[in-house]
Formats: C-alpha cells, sequence, structure tokens
C-alpha cells in the first residue's frame, strides 16, 4: 500500500477532533470497530445474543494478530492484559532464577518477577542489555520498543546473545506490534496489549509461545475456556487442556474482541511495512523540525519521538488541541497511521 493509499484508508476509518498523537497511551479505534462494539451492545440490551458475544470474533482476532507477528494462531493465547501473561510467566521460574531487564522498563514486564521476592532480577542500561546476559541469566524480559521515550531495543543482538548462554527471552511488543515488523516466533515469549498501536478496545491482549516453551507454563489460570471447547467445559475440573496455546486463554471480553477482529483486519489490508514507513517518516520529519527549534530528542527511527525533559510542555500542547503524553519527564509523542505532516507541523508550530 503506498503512503497515498493509506492516507485514504485511514481518512476514512478516523476522524478525531483533536490533533491526535498519543498512540503510545492509547490508539484510536477505528469506524469499523465502533460499529461492531455497538451492534454487540445493542443485542446484548435486549437479548438477542446467547452468551453475550461469540467466540468466532476470539478466533478472527487471533488469526489477525498471528497474522501481524507471523506466527500460527495456535501459538497465540488471547487474554485481557499484558499484567497477567507476564505474572503467568514469572510463575514458571524457580526460586532464585535470574531475571534480566532494562533500567526503567515498563511496570508490568518487571513487577511480576520483582514481587515474588525469591528471584534475583538484574537490571542493566538498554543498550548493554545483550552483553549482560550471562550463562546464569534464566530469562531476559525486556520491551521491543521502551514505553518511556521510544527507544527499540537491539532485538537480533538480545536473541543471539540469549541463545548463546541458554536465556528464555520474553518481549513486550505493546508499543511496537503493527508498525515495527515482528517476528513473534523467535521469541519464547511475547505479550501485547491490543489498545495502542494495535487499535483495539481495552480489554484485549495476547500472548505468544513457542511449542517448546510451552511446556514451562503452569496451568495457573485454566478456566473453562482453556480445554479448546467452550460451552462444554463448564462444570468441575477440566479433564485435559488444549494442546495449542489456546490453554492459556482467558475468558474473552466479548465487546472488546468482537472490536478487536476489525481493528486487526484494517491493520492487515495496510501492511507492517507501508506502516512502517509511514509512521517512521513522520517522526523522522518531527525529529528534524525539533532539532531546528533547538530541541534535543532520543535519537533513533521510532515511531514514538521523545524530548527529554520537557514533559512541562504537555499541559501547553493539550490546550492547543494536540494529544501526546509525559511519562517519565519525557514529552513523548507518537505517529500511526491517522497522522499526517500537518499534524507534525502544526505540533512543531506550537513548540516554536
Amino acid at each position: 500500500m503506498t503512503i497515498s493509499t493509506l492516507s485514504r484508508a485511514a481518512a476514512a476509518e478516523f476522524a478525531p477532533e483533536v490533533t491526535y498523537l498519543n498512540t503510545s497511551s492509547w490508539g484510536l479505534l477505528p469506524r469499523r470497530t465502533i460499529a461492531a462494539v455497538k451492534a454487540l451492545a445493542d443485542e446484548n440490551a435486549v437479548g438477542r445474543r446467547i452468551g453475550a458475544g461469540s467466540f468466532d470474533a476470539v478466533e478472527a482476532a487471533r488469526a489477525g494478530f498471528a497474522r501481524l507477528v507471523g506466527v500460527h494462531p495456535d501459538r497465540v493465547a488471547t487474554g485481557s492484559s499484558v499484567t497477567v501473561h507476564v505474572g503467568l510467566i514469572a510463575a514458571s521460574l524457580p526460586a532464585g532464577a535470574e531475571v534480566l531487564a532494562p533500567e526503567g522498563e515498563f511496570a508490568s514486564v518487571v513487577s511480576p518477577f520483582a514481587l515474588r521476592g525469591d528471584l534475583r532480577m538484574r537490571y542493566v542500561p538498554l543498550a548493554d542489555l545483550a552483553d549482560a546476559v550471562r550463562p546464569t541469566t534464566a530469562l531476559v524480559a525486556f520491551s521491543s520498543v521502551q514505553s518511556a521515550d521510544g527507544r527499540v531495543a537491539d532485538l537480533a543482538a538480545v536473541r543471539a546473545a540469549a541463545a548463546a548462554h541458554g536465556a528464555r527471552t520474553l518481549l513486550d511488543a505493546t508499543q511496537s506490534a503493527g508498525w515495527l515488523p515482528l517476528e513473534a516466533g523467535a521469541y519464547d515469549y511475547t505479550v501485547t496489549g491490543g489498545f495502542k498501536f494495535l487499535l483495539c478496545p481495552r480489554g484485549t491482549s495476547f500472548l505468544t509461545v513457542t511449542e517448546e516453551a510451552q511446556a514451562t507454563l503452569p496451568p495457573l489460570f485454566a478456566g473453562w475456556v482453556a480445554a479448546g471447547a467452550p460451552w462444554n467445559s463448564n462444570y468441575g475440573p477440566l479433564e485435559r487442556l488444549d494442546p495449542t496455546a489456546r490453554d492459556f486463554d482467558e475468558p474473552p471480553a466479548f465487546l472488546s474482541y468482537h472490536g478487536a477482529q476489525h481493528s486487526l483486519a484494517l491493520l492487515a489490508e495496510i501492511g507492517t511495512d507501508a506502516l512502517h514507513a509511514h509512521a517512521t517518516g513522520l517522526a523522522a520529519r518531527l525529529r528534524s523540525g525539533l532539532a531546528e527549534l533547538g530541541h534535543r530528542t532520543v535519537p533513533g527511527e521510532s515511531a514514538i519521538v521523545s524530548v527529554p525533559g520537557f514533559g512541562h510542555r504537555e499541559p501547553e500542547l493539550v490546550e492547543a488541541r494536540i494529544a501526546v503524553s509525559a511519562p517519565a519527564g519525557n514529552l513523548r509523542i507518537s505517529c500511526h497511521l491517522y497522522n499526517t505532516e500537518a499534524d507534525v507541523d502544526r505540533l512543531l508550530d506550537v513548540m516554536g
């Protein structure tokens, strides 16, 4: 898809009332997604939908995410939050295991490990992550793109270091899935929140696990959907779990998943390569413009642009109807498919 075609597709699906540059906090919902959620809500309101929703929508979302990250749908578990997925992985580690993570990593990626109290946590600067893996490292837990400032990890280097030392890898793709190409099968586990760059309603998240790593995870949250036979495994202890990653499914938030299947279909129509070119191109324009204004940005080729120490400018931009965010004191600006050069130039005008 060309940039002009992408722009036309975005215009058909989105109509923000502000200059929206805050997808790192949450993504705008496409019109088709909103229509699906409203339709299900209306059916729920009058009793036309038996079971409050359809597992067909969950399977469509699972398949859509699987296509996006290059794995078979059998390798994807559906859930409601990254924290729950990470908690399951944390529960799988033996006492005393060493977990390596970047300094300043998002809390959901590290807290389930740190709060166990019997694991050895080690934190290093993101740039040193690959070099810090050692034979005693059991797991490297990190985000592909840092939430606080948009830095992109050296994914190939971390994978190679983990493989060399026999460590497993947990990748959080919440700030990158959709715009940054990802082969989820290259990691033991990936976790992704759906409500940011995947443009899904909140209450959707995805866990991928390789066939080998699946055996490491305990059936800690096994519920009535974990047998892979919804509506037929409701009572008594489950006699078996689904042999695929579906045995880690959580009971779905149907309203969210009825919308998610359509958001993921839109991203499939656009394609990750086209979206990557569009979003990073806008971000490069923004970095160049900020440099001309004398503002230092975090270097790199991320779709997320961060101005360290400039979080105090957020209220001014919000007053000008420009949506951004200010995590860890940074001014964070994120570009996605519904953004244009005009959005970037408007922000630069206000910053100037």
